[in-house]
């Protein structure tokens, strides 16, 4: 069996991590995580709780030069200088340009693809300059680079989240981003049985919820937006980290439970969640749909997978040999 090498930037908790293991199970290949990297502690723990080792901290500390080589890099680069949930300050945020330093290792290690990920604001902050900037400095390193919006409601989810995914390759290929996957999963497959009482919403919120909406689905999830409009669909809006904790509720009655917004991420139940509910909903706000990562990353790995000894070969001789 083949082995790829993949490093996983920006963790969390490990979305890129499970798509990839998926991906590779379904095409007889051994996925070898050689280096991943998260700030936040909380992450950690739930990381090495599930895959056995804890990714390393802060990656502004950390020398590219240290990074084991990979065929893969995986980096959902902090969303929040992009946002609209943020203050959209882009690069003028300091979270904004880790970026570079993505690029930086990207310059050193020279791995054969890579996927980013980030909000689809990405797409106009700025009037585009902030992507264009991104695209030119990945383009400027000698890699063939793409970029698309997919909804996770399109890879069998039912959850509307929509994400900019950029796709980087170092030799020109028929690459193509995947095909919409439908239906996606009915929230019947999703949603707990006898939850706790813990997660209904009060009688008040309820009553308030039920005075200006009433659902044409007899299973739901309502959303309430900023302005205090509701709304109603036979899915999830995007989950997300710093929310209201009633933003959504399940028939306008309960909170999603934590298993659920895992659920809705795509992770499988095998997946273990070790943090509280208020640590649990910023994790899964945070986290990247695995089934649409997976999507794109089973169109990569055909071209990935081919003559994988021979490019590690060279560039471990080019390294050995000071050759830049």
């Amino acid at each position: 069996m083949e082995k790829i090498k993949f490093i996983d930037l920006f963790c969390g908790i490990g979305g890129f991590r499970v798509a990839m293991d998926e991906a590779c199970r379904e095409n007889n290949i051994i996925p070898d995580c050689v280096f991943s990297s998260d700030i936040d502690p909380f992450c950690q723990d739930s990381y090495e709780t599930n895959f056995g080792h804890r990714p390393t901290g802060d990656i502004t500390k950390i020398d590219p030069d240290t990074i084991p080589f990979h065929d893969i890099l995986y980096g959902g680069f902090p969303c929040q200088p992009f946002s609209i949930m943020g203050d959209m300050k882009g690069f003028e945020d300091t979270r904004g340009t880790l970026f570079f330093h993505i690029a930086n290792i990207i310059k050193r290690k020279r791995p054969k693809a890579f996927i980013l990920e980030n909000v689809k604001q990405l797409v106009g902050h700025n009037n585009g300059h902030t992507l264009k900037v991104i695209i030119k400095t990945l383009q400027d390193l000698g890699y063939h680079v793409q970029y698309a919006v997919l909804n996770a409601l399109d890879y069998g989810l039912p959850q509307k989240r929509e994400r900019v995914i950029i796709v980087g390759h170092s030799e020109q290929i028929l690459f193509s981003y995947p095909s919409p996957i439908r239906p996606f999963k009915p929230l019947s497959e999703i949603l707990e049985k006898n939850v706790d009482k813990k997660h209904y919403a009060s009688d008040y919120i309820q009553e308030k919820r039920k005075q200006v909406h009433i659902s044409a689905y007899k299973v739901s999830i309502w959303h309430e937006n900023k302005a205090g409009n509701v709304c109603s669909y036979p899915y999830s809006c995007a989950l997300r980290a710093g929310a209201s904790y009633n933003y959504l509720l399940v028939n306008g009655k309960r909170r999603l439970t934590s298993r659920e917004m895992f659920r809705l991420q795509g992770f499988p139940d095998t997946y273990k969640i070790i943090e509280n509910d208020t640590q649990a909903r910023k994790q899964a706000g945070n986290a990247v749909p695995v089934n649409m990562v997976k999507a794109v990353i089973l169109k990569l790995l055909p071209y990935v997978a081919s003559s994988l000894d021979m490019t590690s070969v060279l560039r471990e001789y080019e390294v050995e040999y000071g050759k830049k």
